[in-house]
């Protein structure tokens, strides 16, 4: 209930604002009424492009086989053993879980048990993640700027090529921008009217996004808890109180999973992957959580080396958003983006304290800027892929700041910066384009060619006739979208698998500035998880690994012994799992940090053999490396040492035990970052080390096709 001091914000017209309403007018219809004011041809342009984008993202989806190994094994487990599925296990006996909450999980772990485990099964549940995150733009933008300016920002939502690419891969990232968008959504809906149950249902979004990726959910709360403190239409006491209960759905909504798993007694529960002490608190405050802002990752691989520095993450700061490594990924429309956001607020600036249009600016422009500049700044583990959770956002302030100068276009003002975002969106496609200059060289100049005159004929949009406005809008328009477009349209041509994946083309070496090199992505990878996307970019200081792909060999992530330890211009040795350390053993199919193995006919008939004899029909260092022969095999496998082969588990007494116990068959010789000198490593303190140095110590070698086992039930000949 409000006070005459508090009143609801005053409802908007029906119709769209005239052309030459003043600049301090609302430029949006009212919450609620563009409904009624929808054309016919709204909703059929809607299913057009919900069916559209679910064709682009379903185009060659198969390509990608089972993706990231590491999750697909996940999901494997997930699907045959219940208690796999609820605490995220790699493996169905539940050795060790994933270094991530399993919300993100569940969809697909369901999807494989109705329809078996393919590729098809894993990935579908990430697309229909994408065209919803589509569709809850859209219908965000759609209540306060209209249909076109939601179907704009949907546009822009789909044809981001990151976004391509999350919403069609099985990380965890799909399920944070569709959770992040519904939030976002929902606050707004609050902030029409005041109503508690938005904000409730808007921390339910937020825990759940908690359970998806943890910490990386709370990053925008600050803003939106601001914004609804801020501008809500009733008294202040009782915003203090919603937003109160909006905390408590949070807590409920992402700690109930959190409680059992810390509740529960660790000796019958799977070890916390990721974690130093089997405690998922540590891991989401440590290697998730601080770990990822200062890089100071306990079991990582290091991180970025601070504020100005390049380290393995590329080089932080404010124009990280936009450089080699990043820029095509998520940057097309930003600068147009930041531009519209400040018009939009601008154009609000004389409305009162309650406009739900300026709120809805702050609220998406705000989440934007608060990711933007956290990833910007992250000194941790930073992948170019994550940048998927700045397009929802960046799409939503597209379209309504689009939609709001448009409408105010015979000022001045407007046009000229209406026309302004179209030129910096030119010009900034052209040197994203022009750093790929071997992939459709023609493109950058029509985007210039088509952009500038487009500029030109905006600028004149209060003056001009209405053909000539109309097809100056859909020139810009096209511009706008044709580098984004054609990155998309190169993402969904191929497949992509690995630990880290890119969007758009190969970039190439020469012609422009900042060349990087990037993964090329090979054709379809096998149902046993193979694949070639295994090389992070940079070659310039700006995050590049030395070693070079997956399995410790070349950039392709083919075998061993094409790209050398080191072979980047770094002295620091190969990447984990990319070493060539005696203690390694054979190399030959043997999976790493970045990709799973590659297991031949040979080396699946051998572990296959009595499999139903064995909890585990193999241990092997890391998770990448048990992935790969776990889905080849379909029986459990023993990631040791976790992810990065550097999790204190289990423990050498431990493994020990399950050996003498008969449940483990084979040890797969090689593979993880404690080969290779990382923490607990070579020094042999670690886990993972240790337990290869007993078992080359202690059992008979054998070789299955390409790859290299020891036998755990035939002690060594002498012994």
């Amino acid at each position: 209930m409000t006070t005459p001091h508090e009143p609801t914000a005053a409802p908007a017209p029906a119709d769209p604002l005239p052309a030459s309403a003043p600049p301090g007018a609302s430029a949006v219809p009212a919450a609620g009424s563009a409904s009624s004011a929808d054309p016919r041809r709204a909703r059929p342009a809607l299913l057009a492009l919900l069916l559209l984008t679910a064709l682009l993202y379903l185009w060659n989806l198969q390509a990608s086989g089972y993706a990231n190994s590491f999750y697909s094994a996940a999901v494997q487990a997930g699907s045959q053993s219940w208690k796999a599925f609820f605490f995220g296990s790699l493996d169905a006996a539940n050795a060790i879980t994933v270094d991530k909450p399993p919300a993100a999980l569940w969809p697909m772990a369901l999807s494989v048990r109705l329809f078996g485990l393919n590729s098809w099964a894993i990935l579908v549940p990430e697309v229909l993640m994408g065209v919803g995150t589509v569709a809850v733009v859209y219908g965000a933008v759609r209540r306060r700027s209209g249909p076109g300016a939601g179907l704009l920002a949907g546009a822009v939502l789909a044809l981001t090529p990151v976004a391509a690419l999350m919403f069609r891969f099985n990380n965890p990232d799909a399920l944070l921008a569709l959770l992040m968008a519904v939030a976002c959504s929902f606050l707004v809906r609050a902030l029409e009217d005041g109503r508690t149950k938005w904000l409730v249902w808007a921390g339910v979004a937020i825990g759940f996004a908690f359970l998806t990726k943890t910490l990386q959910a709370f990053l925008i709360l600050p803003a939106l808890a601001a914004v609804y403190a801020v501008c809500a239409p009733v008294r202040p006491r009782k915003r203090f109180v919603q937003l109160a209960l909006a905390t408590v759905a949070l807590v409920v909504s992402g700690g109930w999973w959190v409680a059992v798993v810390e509740l529960w007694p660790a000796s019958s529960r799977p070890y916390v992957g990721g974690s130093q002490n089997n405690s998922f608190l540590e891991l989401t405050i440590g290697y998730n959580g601080l770990g990822r802002l200062n890089g100071d990752e306990t079991g990582s691989v290091g991180g970025g080396g601070g504020p100005g520095g390049g380290g393995r993450w590329g080089e932080t700061g404010l124009g990280r958003m936009f450089d080699a490594d990043i820029g095509g990924q998520i940057s097309w429309l930003l600068p147009a983006a930041l531009l519209l956001l400040v018009a939009g607020l601008v154009l609000t600036r004389r409305a009162g304290r309650t406009d739900v249009t300026r709120a809805a600016f702050l609220v998406w422009g705000g989440s934007l800027l608060t990711t933007a500049v956290v990833f910007s700044f992250m000194a941790g583990i930073f992948h170019q892929y994550y940048t998927v959770a700045l397009a929802p956002y960046l799409a939503a302030v597209t379209g309504m700041g689009a939609a709001a100068l448009w409408r105010g276009r015979r000022d001045t003002w407007a046009a000229l910066t209406l026309a302004a975002s179209v030129t910096v969106t030119a010009v900034w496609g052209y040197v994203l384009l022009h750093r790929t200059p071997d992939h459709l060289p023609w493109l950058r100049w029509l985007v210039l060619v088509g952009g500038l005159p487009a500029a030109l004929g905006l600028v004149l949009a209060g003056r001009a006739g209405r053909r000539v406005v109309l097809a100056a809008a859909g020139l810009g328009l096209a511009a706008s979208l044709a580098g984004p477009t054609a990155y998309t349209l190169s993402t969904v041509r191929e497949g992509h698998s690995g630990s880290i994946v890119t969007a758009g083309p190969a970039s190439g070496q020469g012609g422009g500035a900042d060349p990087v090199r990037r993964p090329r992505r090979g054709g379809a990878p096998g149902e046993d998880g193979g694949g070639r996307n295994g090389t992070p970019p940079g070659t310039n200081g700006t995050g590049g690994f030395p070693g070079g792909g997956p399995n410790g060999g070349s950039r392709d992530g083919g075998p061993a012994g094409g790209t050398p330890p080191g072979a980047n211009g770094s002295d620091s040795g190969g990447f984990p799992g990319g070493g060539t350390t005696e203690a390694a053993g054979p190399r030959g199919g043997m999976g790493g940090l970045l990709g799973g193995a590659d297991v031949d006919a040979e080396a699946r008939a051998l572990l296959e053999a009595d499999a139903d004899d064995y909890t585990w029909v193999a241990a092997a260092i890391g998770a990448q490396n048990a992935a790969g022969y776990q889905l080849a095999t379909g029986n459990p496998v023993m990631a040791i040492g976790g992810f990065n082969g550097t999790d204190p588990s289990p423990t050498l007494e431990q493994f020990q035990q399950y050996v003498q116990d008969g449940r483990i068959h084979y040890f797969v010789a090689g593979g993880g970052m404690g080969m290779d000198g990382g923490p607990g490593g070579s020094d042999g303190t670690g886990t993972s080390a240790a337990i290869t140095a007993w078992v080359q110590a202690t059992f008979e070698e054998v070789t299955a096709g390409s790859s290299a086992f020891y036998d755990l039930t035939r002690p060594a000949s002498g012994d």
